[in-house]
């Protein structure tokens, strides 16, 4: 028996062709890199500026007004470039987010939980980002990756690293903020080492991500380059 010919006697269109994920992906891993960088520089001026302010406290006569001025306008210029740098990394991500989930929709139309808003509401709606973004790429990966995989031991530790790291800086944040004395501003600086190095870890882990996923995808396109005739293989134009 054969199967029913398509409606209108026209067989289905091809779906539409992957679209580049490298140049984005590259883009996302050096804003991360970068961002890394600024905050291993932001860890050293907060133990300098903590060192600082213990001079200050145990005799405010050795330190000159002038290296008080300068500590305070570098710490102050420190925390700006740090969120600046963060900001970028978080958007050159989300860029590269969208194209690979766009990607994923066309290998699995039906293989995601949430909608395309989601992947900027899920960062930000409280309670809901500790599950919906980690949902988000894993549905991602499932449809990118071309082999069984059942392991998401990658994508489980950067998660894991990216939720403690942005508590832990709502913590710093927030010490920082309720800071009225000297020894306390101290403390804040000293703990927002701790942040810093938790980011860093979360930033490994996310460029190591993106490249898992980025990888797998571009495969994808090189079979269809390979084959583009065969069922299954994508259209380049």
């Amino acid at each position: 028996m054969y199967p029913p010919p398509p409606a209108h006697g026209y067989p289905p269109p091809p779906p539409p062709p992957l679209r580049p994920v490298r140049g984005l992906a590259v883009f996302a891993a050096v804003m991360l890199v970068c961002d890394s960088l600024v905050g291993v520089i932001a860890a050293v001026i907060d133990l300098w500026y903590a060192d600082l302010i213990d001079r200050i406290m145990a005799d405010v006569d050795s330190v000159p007004e002038s290296e008080i001025n300068a500590g305070d306008l570098v710490y102050g210029l420190s925390g700006i470039l740090e969120t600046g740098v963060y900001v970028g990394a978080i958007v050159a991500f989300l860029i590269w987010l969208f194209r690979v989930r766009a990607n994923a929709e066309i290998l699995a139309p039906h293989g995601h939980r949430r909608a395309t808003p989601w992947l900027i509401f899920g960062w930000v709606v409280p309670i809901i980002w500790f599950w919906v973004p980690k949902q988000i790429v894993d549905d991602i990966w499932d449809a990118s990756r071309r082999a069984p995989s059942p392991s998401r031991g990658l994508f489980n530790a950067w998660w894991a690293a990216w939720v403690v790291a942005n508590l832990a800086s709502n913590v710093g944040a927030r010490l920082l903020f309720r800071a009225d004395e000297p020894e306390q501003v101290a403390a804040a600086a000293r703990f927002d080492v701790v942040c810093i190095g938790l980011t860093l870890v979360a930033a490994v882990l996310a460029i190591l991500v993106v490249q898992r996923i980025t990888g797998a995808q571009e495969e994808h396109r090189s079979a269809a380059v390979v084959a583009p005739g065969f069922p299954g293989a994508y259209p380049v134009y």
